[in-house]
């Protein structure tokens, strides 16, 4: 059996995971041994994407491709302005990595556009049943079960072409994590040729400009200095770049990057002012 990871902007939601994980080991052949864990995401679907992006990155890296499932639920209605009937969501699809791993879940907003590359294989679920608002538990469990137990393929899959995923364009807060670090969407190789360590980088986001000084990692600066540096997210040789301060935490107020530009939200824009 594959194991599953769940991401969703409802995953910090204890009564939520627990019914969605009742309900995916209602469908499998033989739960005794599932193996089913959760990651918090928020509304934002770029924050999503930048969630799935890093944990397929540690997976091809570091896991097992091929007895992996990861099934994401972040589904903000972006389709629509109106009521909608059932409380439809953005359609199903499933999708198969060229590294083996599945995923399935709505393609809402850029939910799976930090991947798109790569993708092998890309389905639509032609089997919707709409049943109210929680198709998490009443849509995706079953789907879930059917990958876990290697049912792929007495599923009613329709492929269509990878162009129905979005292009991702433009420089973004990715994630914010636990000591107020901001990962961007922003990546090594986006400075290369326009700034070098030691210069200063001014960035705006959440309408605040601030200077940063582009150093090798979060200690290459000074404690108390922004800086804005290659992070700990995205591929080995092209990490995504971070804008923080070294704190040591000792301080009566220890700001970070977070508190320099006012709590913006996650999946908020970032703008370079200038470039070398």
């Amino acid at each position: 059996m594959k194991k599953l990871i769940v991401l969703a902007d409802w995953a910090s939601d204890s009564l939520t995971c627990q019914e969605i994980k009742i309900s995916v080991e209602g469908f499998l052949k033989d739960s005794k041994y599932s193996n089913i864990s959760f990651v918090s995401s928020t509304p934002s679907t770029i924050h999503t994407s930048f969630l799935i992006n890093q944990i397929v990155e540690d997976i091809e890296r570091y896991g097992q491709p091929l007895e992996t499932v990861i099934f994401q639920n972040t589904d903000p209605r972006l389709h629509s302005k109106q009521s909608i009937e059932k409380a439809a969501g953005a359609p199903p699809v499933i999708m198969k990595l060229k590294s083996g791993v599945h995923l399935l879940g709505p393609n809402a907003g850029y939910d799976f556009s930090m991947i798109k590359s790569r993708i092998d294989e890309l389905f639509t679920y032609t089997g919707v049943n709409e049943k109210g608002q929680f198709h998490s538990r009443d849509l995706y469990s079953k789907l879930s079960a059917y990958l876990m137990d290697y049912l792929e393929d007495d599923l009613e899959l329709e492929e269509i072409g990878v162009d129905n995923i979005p292009d991702l364009k433009g420089q973004y807060i990715g994630h914010i994590d636990n000591y107020g670090n901001i990962k961007t969407t922003i990546t090594i190789e986006d400075f290369k040729g326009k700034y070098e360590y030691g210069d200063i980088v001014d960035l705006r986001i959440n309408q605040i400009v601030k200077k940063a000084k582009y150093v090798p990692n979060l200690f290459g600066g000074i404690p108390g200095e922004l800086v804005v540096y290659p992070g700990s997210s995205g591929k080995k040789d092209n990490r995504f770049l971070e804008i923080s301060i070294w704190r040591h935490f000792t301080e009566g107020k220890p700001t970070t990057g977070v508190d320099e530009f006012n709590f913006p939200k996650i999946g908020s824009e970032i703008e370079l002012i200038k470039n070398r």
